[in-house]
């Protein structure tokens, strides 16, 4: 009995390895490149790879383009034609003011005094 698993396995061993050299074996075939296809077969070969493009579905399809915002391009030239002149005027003011207290460097008489 405790010598009956290795015998199992030689008796396998023996019969599998007799089994595979009991297969016929084929020879070894020359290397045949595969010939040039001409272009109208790479141009087939393209179309069959894209599926063929059976329902034409990129030549029918058109894109909807979005029309031009007219509206808005005016309403902002509108608000724009409108806020300009107020903008200048505030800023003629504003600079009025300023120019008056600008007075950096300059001698403003207060000194002459003292």
């Amino acid at each position: 009995m405790r010598y009956l698993v290795p015998r199992m396995f030689l008796v396998l061993a023996l019969s599998s390895g007799g089994a595979a050299l009991a297969q016929p074996r084929k020879q070894v075939q020359d290397f045949q490149a595969p010939r040039e296809m001409t272009a109208e077969e790479r141009e087939a070969a393209k179309q069959r790879a894209m599926g063929n493009n059976l329902n034409s579905y990129g030549k029918d399809v058109q894109l909807k383009q979005k029309p031009i915002p007219w509206m808005a391009i005016g309403l902002a030239g509108l608000v724009f034609v409108v806020a300009v002149p107020f903008g200048i005027r505030a800023y003629r003011n504003t600079s009025k003011d300023i120019g008056g207290q600008n007075t950096f460097g300059a001698n403003r008489g207060d000194d002459e005094a003292a």
